[in-house]
């Protein structure tokens, strides 16, 4: 009999050996820019152009007239053509560009791709003197908001973040609107750590270097020559703290600055001043107060009016800094500085609480010996 044909054994496939992630592959994409002075977009000297590179070090670009070609890996080119799509359409819109608002717009981009930077940053809050003053980050957007929402409103936050130089320009813009009748401009007359012993000159003299800032900001906001005539009648008001007490401050725009330096007595007093038709714009950074002992009033109303409505905490940080971009590294050193020093003084206080514990877990007092059983 014919043997019957053997079935052949199915090979087995030899085992693929995984071979090394190979990287994104670089990719090269062209456009050209319509609509928009390149200068505008790229800035004096293309420094803005340079800030976007500094933002996305892994990509190139380059730019020959109105067009562009961005080289790098897909994503990060999808990302910095959203970029230039955003600042194009920020100044179509009417927004001033500068490196701050570049770096700022690339940040809110990295942190969360569907936001739209030019949409967010929105109108500026006033236009004084050829300038534009408008929230330059996510965290000032919320805040100028904060206050357009709520009567009360604490701005908290490490220097350079613009507390209160938003507030004001929110005060002036709301007096040339009409809102309200003046504007009263605070802060507790507290020296920085030094002692400066008696001031020559009147009590205007005395009190004045602790208010400068708040003069300067002022000068920065209203034509310098209307300054003196709203301060001669009253519709603007600079004073210190201990000014307030006694007064109802009615359809009135308030700022206290440097509320940290407050005592949690003065801060009652102050937020009591409150009156009809008034808003009030609370400021302080909780990690440089000046008061020689006791407790800061602003660390104190953090927990004490929590929760009420129409009074808001907004919290700034180190991204919301648009002073130079070394004081943003400058409070994320200090920040961490201090939270290792904190970490070592809780495990420090753990480690007495535990030694101090050891003469009870044992059950012997010091000094005494135990009874011995008797046989």
């Amino acid at each position: 009999m014919p043997s019957e044909p053997t079935k052949a054994e199915p090979t087995k496939a030899e085992p693929t050996k995984a071979g090394p992630i190979k990287p994104d592959p670089h990719t090269e994409l062209r456009f050209t820019v319509d609509g928009v002075a390149m200068v505008r977009l790229l800035g004096p000297e293309d420094r803005y152009l340079s800030t976007i590179e500094a933002a996305y070090p892994q990509v190139n670009v380059h730019v020959r007239g109105n067009d562009v070609s961005i080289t790098g890996t897909a994503v990060d080119v999808k990302a910095v053509r959203r970029l230039i799509e955003e600042l194009q359409l920020a100044l179509r819109t009417g927004h001033d560009l500068g490196e701050t608002e570049v770096a700022t717009a690339a940040r809110m981009l990295a942190a969360d791709s569907s936001v739209s930077p030019s949409a967010l940053l929105g109108a500026p809050i006033l236009t004084a003197r050829g300038k534009s003053i408008r929230a330059k980050s996510i965290g000032q957007k919320e805040y100028i908001d904060a206050i357009d929402d709520n009567t009360i409103v604490f701005g908290i936050g490490p220097a350079g973040t613009g507390k209160t130089y938003l507030a004001m320009a929110k005060a002036v813009r709301a007096l040339q609107n009409k809102e309200v009748e003046r504007i009263i401009l605070t802060r507790p007359a507290v020296e920085a750590g030094e002692r400066l012993g008696f001031l020559p000159g009147t009590l205007t003299d005395k009190i004045d270097p602790y208010l400068r800032p708040l003069y300067d900001a002022l000068g920065e906001m209203l034509d310098p020559e209307l300054i003196p005539k709203l301060l001669a009648a009253g519709t603007i008001e600079v004073a210190p703290l201990a000014y307030m007490r006694g007064r109802t401050l009615n359809a009135s725009f308030v700022v206290l600055d440097e509320a940290q330096n407050t005592t949690p007595e003065q801060m009652k007093m102050f937020l009591t001043r409150l009156g009809f038709g008034s808003k009030m714009v609370i400021t302080g950074d909780v990690t440089q107060i000046d008061l020689p002992a006791g407790t800061s009033g602003l660390k104190l109303v953090t927990r004490v009016l929590d929760g009420i409505d129409d009074i808001h905490f907004a919290y700034l940080t180190s991204a919301d800094v648009v002073r130079h971009s070394l004081v943003g590294r400058i409070v994320d050193a200090y920040t961490e500085y201090d939270a290792q020093k904190q970490a070592l003084r809780q495990e420090s206080a753990e480690a007495r609480e535990f030694a101090n514990r050891g003469p009870q877990r044992t059950g012997n007092a010091p000094g005494r010996n135990p009874k011995r059983s008797s046989s």
